[in-house]
């Protein structure tokens, strides 16, 4: 079985803006590409769960959020990293329930069975106690970290 480092977006790999759907916005944080590069030299898939309710307010538009990954995918291929795949939530509580919203486990538990990962020996990586949350719901240790914080100072509780 795999092995995977799930991880939030805005916050733990982009500068958390509030509602980050513009280009210029989407800030890289430092030590980011030296880290993940480490994770996927250990043998971890990398997977983002990440919730996007901007698009159910209306403040910002699907393609917006595409266009993001899209660039985020490029830049970390520039750097030999891979993402395994990319899931966001696009609804907010506001305008209608789902369960693939974190604190829900959905899009956790769908990359456990379709990348034959063992959740015992997965992290959830997340600034927000409902990312911990989401890991958690599907047997995958969180590690909550401050928003904007390096990913590097976690190398050492990651095998």
């Amino acid at each position: 079985m795999n092995k995977a480092i799930f991880l939030d977006r805005d916050g733990v790999i982009n500068t958390e803006r509030g509602y980050t759907h513009r280009l210029e916005d989407f800030v890289i944080l430092p030590d980011l590409m030296e880290t993940l590069q480490e994770f996927v030299r250990r043998g971890y898939l990398l997977i983002v769960v990440t919730n996007q309710s901007g698009i159910a307010k209306e403040l910002y538009k699907q393609e917006d959020v595409e266009i993001l990954h899209s660039y985020l995918k490029q830049e970390l291929k520039k750097n030999n990293i891979t993402l395994s795949e990319v899931y966001y939530c696009m609804h907010h509580p506001d305008v209608g329930n789902c369960i693939c919203r974190k604190p829900n486990s959905l899009f956790v538990e769908k990359a456990l069975a379709r990348f034959d990962i063992d959740a015992s020996k997965s992290y959830f990586i997340g600034d927000k106690e409902r990312d911990v949350e989401a890991g958690e719901k599907a047997g995958v240790k969180g590690i909550l970290i401050e928003a904007n914080s390096s990913l590097k100072l976690l190398l050492d509780q990651i095998n």
